[in-house]
């Protein structure tokens, strides 16, 4: 079983940052992807970012990459989103996933088991 709860959304001005936290609680597994996706009003929900459980593998969007930062800190069973550099098209809620070790993070939201509540962040222009 896994518990997932985000937290650190909010209204930001375009250009600013946030930085979202999913705080787990995992049970019975030892190798599993953490990831990060967002689903705007009207659009689908889409990858934003994910890591694998070992932190040494890493994937985002090309819609995100170099603004955001994934990372995790397995003392807090936390995972981080970093958002920098936000613009109004990053409105959205976010969600972190949790789902089994593949080797390599995967982009694909049908792969992860488990889903938070969400969190909303809205970028202002």
């Amino acid at each position: 079983q896994v518990h997932l709860v985000e937290s650190g959304g909010g209204l930001v001005q375009a250009g600013g940052s946030l930085r979202l936290s999913c705080t787990y609680r995992i049970v019975s597994f030892h190798r599993y992807t953490m990831g990060w996706f967002r689903q705007a009003p009207g659009k689908e929900r889409e990858f934003v970012a994910a890591e694998t459980w070992t932190g040494d593998k890493s994937n985002y969007a090309n819609s995100v990459k170099g603004r955001f930062t994934i990372s995790s800190d397995k003392d807090k069973n936390t995972v981080y989103l970093q958002m920098t550099g936000l613009i109004p098209e990053d409105t959205a809620v976010y969600y972190c996933a949790f789902g089994p070790f593949f080797g390599a993070p995967t982009q694909n939201a049908a792969d992860y088991n488990y889903w938070g509540q969400g969190t909303q962040v809205t970028v202002s222009s």
